[in-house]
């Protein structure tokens, strides 16, 4: 420290702070929000702090400075956490008449509100989905619309809730839906639906699961006029609530016989608690054959990756996309997966 200027020391200072908040982060997947809510709301700022120290990491590297090592080695003990925001590789793409394709996609009410100031937005919405041709669908905020095609799924499973707009989740798929269900979370309009789905000779159980929103506005203007202290205090609250739907969720879900997909707006990220707890031993598609940042929610500030498509080993993971198309707050995904 001696040797550095005095704007360096201050910047240093800073880096020192936020290699700190990445290295406690590392933790949050094994503390429980209903013990340490406001703790477990850093997990939404991991990928900020990730990018923030690897440009740390470059700023001293070209100033030759032996003060990159604070961040570095904070990024090294955490390497997994690197490689879950932004995947280096290529996308995996295996073609195979026996792969099974699963979208996930938050729709937001097909804009029914007009959020996004798009006449066509509905048509055009139905159009990737045609084009995309997915063998199962899972809609987050779906609502009935006459504008959207599905004419090609013979079969789905529907929930609704509210007054003024019905919304809730929707499961379509090409295969034959011998059961299905809802899980309903207690106090919320946010809920989990499954559907058995048969392909071929095997019985696959697909969930979507939609957990508790945070309620964060991603327009950089509005977000900045949050208030601190009321921002901390609503989405502690929302994680709580969160882990009781995770808790819930997988009470069902651990009685199931069958083969699992899990596809889903988890308003939440892969370094958080309620990610680990429905994760378990499955497999995340996005880090098995995505590759880039993998966002799916239209955050101003930096990538964010609240949707995911996880599977049992039952499955192989033969491809991951997410599609940069812009007709929600979030982003569609899609796998391609194969019954081993």
């Amino acid at each position: 420290m001696k040797k550095l200027k005095l704007y360096e020391k201050f910047i240093f200072i800073i880096n020192s702070l936020m290699a700190f908040a990445l290295f406690l982060s590392y933790v949050l997947p094994y503390i429980e929000p209903k013990k340490f809510a406001v703790l477990s709301v850093l997990s939404l700022a991991v990928p900020f702090l990730i990018i923030v120290n690897i440009l740390f990491v470059i700023y001293w590297l070209l100033k030759v400075k032996k003060q990159l090592l604070v961040s570095l080695v904070v990024l090294a003990l955490g390497y997994t956490y690197v490689f879950s925001l932004y995947k280096l590789t290529s996308s995996k793409n295996v073609d195979d008449n026996e792969n099974i394709s699963v979208m996930n996609y938050n729709v937001r009410l097909f804009n029914v509100f007009d959020w996004i100031d798009d006449p066509n937005l509905r048509k055009n919405m139905s159009q990737f989905i045609t084009d995309k041709n997915p063998d199962i669908l899972c809609m987050q905020e779906y609502r009935p619309d006459d504008e959207i095609n599905f004419s090609a799924y013979p079969y789905k499973h529907i929930e609704l809730s509210g007054k003024k707009v019905k919304n809730g989740q929707a499961i379509y798929a090409k295969f034959p839906i011998i059961n299905s269900g809802s899980i309903e979370f207690p106090n919320t309009s946010n809920n989990a639906i499954f559907a058995d789905i048969v392909k071929g000779v095997d019985t696959i159980r697909v969930y979507n699961l939609h957990l508790e929103s945070s309620r964060i506005d991603p327009n950089a203007e509005e977000f900045s006029k949050e208030n601190s202290q009321n921002l901390f205090k609503r989405v502690s609250s929302t994680f709580k609530m969160q882990q009781s739907q995770t808790e819930q969720f997988l009470a069902h879900k651990n009685k199931s016989p069958y083969k699992t997909i899990i596809s889903g707006d988890f308003n939440n990220t892969a370094y958080s608690y309620v990610y680990k707890e429905i994760k378990g031993d499955m497999k995340d598609a996005f880090k098995y054959a995505g590759n880039g940042f993998g966002r799916t929610f239209d955050f101003k500030f930096f990538p964010v990756r609240i949707d995911f498509v996880l599977v049992d080993d039952a499955f192989d993971i033969n491809a991951f996309k997410t599609f940069d198309v812009k007709y929600s707050d979030h982003y569609p995904v899609m796998a391609k997966v194969k019954l081993k």
